[in-house]
C-alpha cells in the first residue's frame, strides 16, 4: 500500500516517544488501531518472523553456551580426567577431545571414522571416550559389558570399541559379549566382573554430568571450553583442535 511507509514511520515515532509511558497511557481505540497495524505489517512482511525466530534461536544457543562453559569449568576433572573413561591417542596430548557416546547411536557409528582419522593424522591429540547409554536397556547392557571389558583388558578396549560400535544391527548384552570373546575375554570373566563391579554408579554420574552440560544426545563432544553437540564431522573437529593450539579456545 502506498501509504504504508509513512504510516509506519509515524507510528514508530509515536511508539518511541510513548515508550516510557505505561500501556495504560493508550486508550482502547489506540490499542486496537496499533494492534491492527502490527498485524497488517506482519502479514505483509512475514519474513520478519523468520528473522525473529533466528534471533531467538541465536539467543538461546548463546545462553546454552554460557551454561555449558560454566559447567565445563566446574566439572573439568570429571570431564577430562575421570579414571572410569578410556583414553585413546596420546595420553599426554596437548588437546583433549571428549566424546559422549552410545553403542546404539547411528550417528556415533558415522562419527567413528572421524575419531579414527584424527588419531591417525594427529599424534598429539588425546581422545577420551565417555560411555553414555541413553538408548534403552540394550544400550545399558552393552555398556555394562564394555565397562567389564575395560577393567579386564584395557589394552584391547580400542579394538572392542571399534568392533562393537561398527557391528551391524543393535548392540546388546549378547553382541557385546561376543565381541569380548572374539578379543580373548570369555563370557564367564565378563559376567564375574559385572557381578563384582557393576557400573551403575558410573553411568549415573555420567548422566548427571551430561545434564549439567546440557547434553541430551549422542555423539556430543567437549573440546576445551566448548560443548559440541552432534556428529559435526572431521573437518570441524580438526578446526577446533587447531584453534585450541593457536589461542586456547575452540574459536579464535
Amino acid at each position: 500500500m502506498a501509504f504504508f511507509p509513512k504510516t509506519f514511520t509515524a507510528l514508530a515515532l509515536a511508539a518511541s516517544i510513548a515508550l516510557p509511558l505505561p500501556a495504560a497511557a493508550l486508550d482502547d481505540q489506540q490499542k486496537k488501531e496499533f494492534g491492527e497495524f502490527i498485524k497488517q505489517y506482519l502479514l505483509e512482511n512475514p519474513e520478519i518472523m523468520l528473522e525473529v525466530q533466528d534471533a531467538l534461536q541465536k539467543k538461546q544457543e548463546a545462553q546454552r553456551s554460557v551454561k555449558a562453559n560454566m559447567a565445563i569449568e566446574e566439572n573439568s576433572t570429571d570431564i577430562f580426567e575421570s579414571k572410569n573413561d578410556v583414553t585413546l591417542g596420546n595420553p599426554k596430548g596437548d588437546v583433549t577431545v571428549v566424546e559422549f557416546f552410545d553403542y546404539n547411536c547411528s550417528y556415533c557409528r558415522h562419527a567413528l571414522p572421524d575419531m579414527q582419522a584424527m588419531l591417525k593424522k594427529d599424534k598429539n591429540v588425546r581422545f577420551v571416550l565417555k560411555e553414555f547409554p541413553i538408548l534403552g536397556p540394550d544400550s545399558i547392557a552393552a555398556h555394562k559389558v564394555a565397562d567389564a571389558f575395560r577393567k579386564l583388558a584395557p589394552e584391547k578396549y580400542a579394538d572392542f570399541h571399534v568392533a562393537l560400535l561398527g557391528t551391524e544391527g543393535r548392540a546388546s548384552d549378547e553382541t557385546a559379549v561376543a565381541v569380548a570373546a572374539s578379543l580373548g575375554v570369555s563370557e564367564d570373566k565378563i559376567r564375574a566382573e559385572i557381578a563384582k563391579s557393576p557400573n551403575d554408579g558410573i553411568v549415573q554420574a555420567t548422566y548427571r554430568l551430561a545434564s549439567s552440560l546440557g547434553i541430551s544426545g549422542t555423539p556430543s563432544y567437549v573440546i576445551g571450553n566448548e560443548m559440541v553437540p552432534g556428529a559435526v564431522g572431521l573437518d570441524d573437529l580438526e578446526a577446533k583442535v587447531k584453534n585450541m593450539r593457536s589461542c586456547g579456545k575452540t574459536a579464535c
